[in-house]
């Protein structure tokens, strides 16, 4: 009975030993996987950086924030999970630990205790054993019975060795297992401040989102009233130029001096490039503006020039447009300057083709400066660029 529970105590050795293996291959899983989610976040602030370098929506930041945050969250929970299956694995290599130690101390006192007998029976015991034997096969059963004692001893002794040596292994394994805790945990710190900063990132964005799409709101409600002013003082001025034809019975209707003959012939009120096109356009926040003219992007303070004959019947700020010339050239017919710097004319002033009438400036902060320009045939909005001419590529 003592030889199969020494057999069955020294079967456990390799078993011990595959269980410290199995333990440090599931740390490199965990480690694997902790690597994979960071590599994915890192991706994420990769595109985020890149998406600060360019024109970008905010709700493209906010997207972006979220999905970092999602990243650290799962890096959080992987690392608690880590946490906890370290923790467990502590626990059972204290108590493998603690079963080993306590064999040990079983082993240490049984050999004592061989030993003192051993010391008490006195160096000649084997041979006196053997001389006492009363036949051969006596003598054959004792010379068993002591070598099986013999062995039963070394196996002892090695037992004890195998348990030193598992002891050892053990406590290295807690060394490594409490080393992983400990960075798992300052890791765990780690990213739980940049989780809480992210969030923060993403409460600001939002509500930065939130304000800048309440003043997209706001400035395109100006702009249609400021638009419909523009209309208004049109309207008024034809109602004017009737008025006078009626009071002067017999006078020769104006007529104007844009012709039909100018479509894409008319030189540019300023050379630049065309900042927004007439028409509907989509703003990066995903809003719509309906812009009644173009806009010509040139530096601040280059001279603007009429694009016809006629007399000057607005020049004074109108609401988003800024500083605004409008020149009437008869028959119903407009040209409207807008986000200019300063005027060079005044109400009421006569103008010829090609006239400064005043200089570029920058009417809207947001943009960079430039020249809003309209053409009104008989009031109306229309694309300015069919009038214009056509640039050489």
């Amino acid at each position: 009975m003592r030889r199969v529970v020494l057999f069955l105590s020294l079967l456990c050795v390799p078993a011990l030993v595959a269980v410290g293996q199995g333990t440090d291959a599931r740390l490199r899983q965990q480690r694997d996987e902790l690597d994979r989610i960071r590599r994915e976040r890192d991706s994420l602030q990769a595109e985020s950086r890149q998406l600060q370098g360019r024109v970008r929506t905010l709700s493209d930041e906010v997207t972006l924030l979220g999905r970092q945050a999602l990243a650290t969250q799962r890096l959080v929970k992987s690392l608690d999970q880590q946490l906890a299956s370290i923790g467990a694995e502590v626990d059972t290599a204290n108590q493998r630990v603690a079963v080993a130690q306590a064999e040990v101390g079983s082993r240490r006192q049984r050999l004592r205790d061989r030993v003192r007998d051993i010391y008490k029976r006195g160096p000649l015991f084997a041979t006196e054993a053997f001389l006492a034997a009363r036949s051969f096969g006596e003598l054959v059963a004792r010379y068993k019975y002591l070598h099986e004692l013999a062995l039963y001893d070394r196996a002892v002794v090695k037992r004890v060795e195998d348990l030193y040596r598992q002891i050892d292994a053990q406590r290295q394994l807690l060394v490594r297992l409490q080393d992983e805790f400990e960075r798992s945990r300052e890791e765990k710190a780690r990213e739980q401040v940049r989780l809480k900063d992210l969030e923060a990132q993403r409460t600001r964005a939002l509500s930065q989102a939130r304000r800048s799409s309440q003043q997209v709101a706001s400035r395109l409600s100006q702009i249609q009233r400021d638009e419909a002013r523009v209309a208004q003082l049109i309207a008024s001025a034809e109602a004017a130029a009737r008025r006078a034809a009626t009071a002067t019975p017999g006078a020769a209707p104006t007529t104007s001096t844009l012709k039909t003959s100018d479509f894409g012939a008319l030189d540019w009120p300023v050379q630049g490039s065309i900042m927004y096109s007439f028409g509907r356009a989509i703003n990066p926040n995903n809003t719509a503006i309906r812009w009644n003219g173009i806009g010509i992007e040139a530096t601040l303070g280059t001279a603007v020039r009429s694009i016809a004959d006629g007399e000057v019947m607005v020049a004074e700020p109108i609401g988003t447009y800024g500083m605004t010339v409008i020149v009437q050239h008869g028959g119903g017919d407009y040209s409207v300057y807008g986000s200019l710097d300063r005027p060079s004319v005044a109400k009421g002033a006569k103008v010829k083709k090609g006239q400064v009438i005043g200089t570029v400036g920058q009417a809207d902060p947001d943009m960079s400066p430039h020249l809003h320009f309209e053409i009104r045939p008989k009031g109306r909005a229309t694309d300015p660029l069919t009038w214009l001419q056509q640039r050489k590529p």
